[in-house]
């Protein structure tokens, strides 16, 4: 096995006649976090809808080295892919640990003996989750909702873990807590794609970045290095920019 988690090569995706990704590609070392970043309606969020497999794709997707694009969605998951919608898709008339235990159903698939032991995992990671674990999930602050998106996917166990605008709606406190997360996930051994338009952000925690305009990847390289770029700071960085 390789040591990328994730290669993508020349993808496209059209909505009809539009095509919305052209001859897209990125890579994504194992353990670490790679992000996209780039304006509205850049292709981001079908950029990883095509990876994980709910939009149609042209091009080449590889996961853990393994041609991937004629996977359905459900052997993506399977697979133990991972991908935190912008929307959340949270159930709000349930309780949050309801909502956290239907993230274990890959592993209840896969016959495993205890699917349910990565709760006490999650609730390490997000003490908040278990102070209100009986709570309805649609009483939640923001931020907390967006904690239980993401320990809901870490439920199934997932090598590749995939987030949608993971900062949209919140306050900056609940950004940089929620990226710190991020970070120790990394830290721990979970390759992460990111997305996200806070790029500010997003390149403080990333370990490699990607700019995509229009449907193409404009620019990339290490993280650190996007981040001094003046083009990216005029475009993505400068005041008033967050």
């Amino acid at each position: 096995m390789g040591k990328f988690v994730l290669e993508v090569d020349q993808l496209q995706v059209s909505y009809g006649k539009v095509q919305a990704l052209h001859q897209v590609g990125l890579k994504l070392e194992k353990g670490s976090i790679a992000t996209v970043i780039g304006p509205n309606g850049a292709g981001k969020s079908t950029l990883l809808n095509a990876v994980m497999g709910i939009l149609p794709s042209r091009g080449a997707i590889r996961y853990q080295g393994r041609a991937i694009e004629r996977s359905t969605l459900e052997q993506r998951v399977l697979d133990g892919i991972g991908l935190v919608p912008e929307t959340r898709e949270l159930f709000s008339t349930m309780p949050v640990e309801d909502n956290l235990l239907l993230g274990s159903f890959r592993r209840v698939r896969l016959g495993e003996a205890n699917p349910r032991d990565q709760l006490a995992t999650v609730y390490d990671i997000f003490p908040r989750l278990k102070e209100r674990r009986t709570q309805l999930a649609g009483t939640l602050s923001g931020g907390e909702r967006q904690m239980l998106a993401i320990g809901r996917a870490l439920m199934a166990k997932p090598s590749l873990l995939m987030l949608d605008e993971p900062s949209l709606g919140l306050a900056p406190r609940i950004v940089k807590e929620i990226l710190h997360i991020i970070g120790t996930l990394r830290d721990g051994g979970l390759s992460v794609l990111l997305i996200e338009q806070n790029a500010r952000a997003a390149l403080q925690v990333a370990d490699y970045g990607y700019v995509l305009e229009l449907g193409q990847m404009s620019m990339n390289g290490p993280a650190a290095q996007l981040a001094g770029d003046p083009q990216v700071v005029q475009a993505y960085l400068g005041f008033g920019k967050h």
